[in-house]
């Protein structure tokens, strides 16, 4: 049997968690496909050959098949032999429902905001320093907001900025801001992608351009100024927004942010800028994963287009870097969903 070559997989565990559980392969399977239908995720024959597959180490699970593994057996990718664990990776996986107190009011509103807040911190490169740290505002605002979901009242909205390069889970990291806080959500592909492409065609260009000089010049700067008109439509009637984008030519110019800041102020509007931070090779597994057009340029020459990135380093206005490499942030992020659905339920 041909065995799939993969640096620190070790497919022995998914079996080991499996048999923990008492369940057999289509057991298993049928509880998967549970767990990513709860979670939006798309695990398509989750049937015991698929399953089969993974525990023998021919076939690596790909990222919802990962993530839905993970919710299943309250683990994380490295405690199911995925990848090797990240520097200070198993503190961060510490959060487990088991370790939580039972479900009561007000503990269980108070239990649930420990893991908010927990997830929050932990998730973050570096930590949250202490005090009044730009870090521990943001992260105060989001475990404040899941408190006044419950019990009414709002300090003046708050504009959060969700940057990072393609595949790096910008998306996913709004979605569960969101999630927590009740904040719309905006993200740019979903908002501008059918008019951008259009665009692109009546200019006479390729619809899924993302790299020339005609989409950056001539097409982004509209893009996102549909993106911030949006933002601006919910912030002036009070409600905070999270847009997901990109935002790499923004983030790293402090003018513009400035500018952005002085706004927000005017209009008292509170402003937060996160970037999400991951590696090259899980960056382009999500991107191959989603099989969107536009990032065929990306694949085609991702050589290239690797080397104009800097992904080990952070914008200057970023106030939180996330640290998504191989999907910690992500792993977490599920993991504090489920943990919160567990103490409210």
């Amino acid at each position: 049997m041909k065995t799939t070559q993969r640096p620190g997989w070790t497919p022995s565990r998914l079996r080991e968690h499996r048999e923990a559980h008492g369940l057999t392969l289509e057991a298993a399977g049928e509880r998967l496909r549970q767990a990513a239908i709860r979670h939006g995720l798309s695990v398509p024959a989750a049937n015991f050959q698929t399953l089969w597959g993974h525990e023998q180490g021919t076939v690596y699970p790909g990222p919802h098949y990962r993530r839905a593994y993970c919710l299943l057996y309250q683990a994380t990718e490295p405690e199911l032999g995925f990848r090797p664990p990240l520097p200070s990776e198993t503190q961060k996986a510490e959060i487990m429902i088991s370790d939580l107190p039972p479900p009561a009011d007000p503990a269980a509103d108070n239990a649930a905001a420990q893991v908010i807040e927990e997830a929050f911190t932990k998730v973050s490169i570096g930590g949250i320093e202490p005090g009044n740290s730009p870090q521990a505002l943001l992260r105060n605002r989001v475990v404040d907001a899941w408190r006044r979901r419950h019990g009414g009242g709002s300090p003046k909205p708050i504009l959060v900025l969700v940057g990072g390069y393609a595949g790096s889970g910008k998306t996913e990291f709004s979605r569960f801001l969101s999630d927590i806080t009740g904040w719309a959500f905006l993200d740019k592909d979903s908002l501008t992608r059918c008019i951008v492409e259009r665009l692109l065609v009546s200019l006479g260009g390729d619809p899924n351009d993302r790299h020339t000089d005609l989409y950056l010049k001539e097409v982004r700067p509209l893009e996102y100024r549909c993106l911030m008109e949006a933002a601006w439509d919910n912030l002036n009637v009070g409600t905070s927004t999270i847009l997901s984008a990109p935002f790499i030519a923004e983030l790293k110019d402090p003018a513009w942010f400035t500018r952005l800041e002085n706004r927000c102020t005017a209009k008292g509007i509170d402003v937060a800028a996160i970037w999400v931070r991951c590696d090259p090779e899980s960056m382009r597994e999500y991107i191959e994963f989603r099989g969107a057009a536009r990032d065929v340029w990306k694949l085609d020459n991702w050589d290239r287009y690797v080397d104009g990135l800097a992904v080990d380093v952070s914008p200057p206005t970023a106030h939180i870097t996330v640290d998504n490499r191989l999907g910690a942030a992500i792993s977490l992020a599920d993991q504090t969903r489920e943990a919160l659905k567990r103490i409210l339920s």
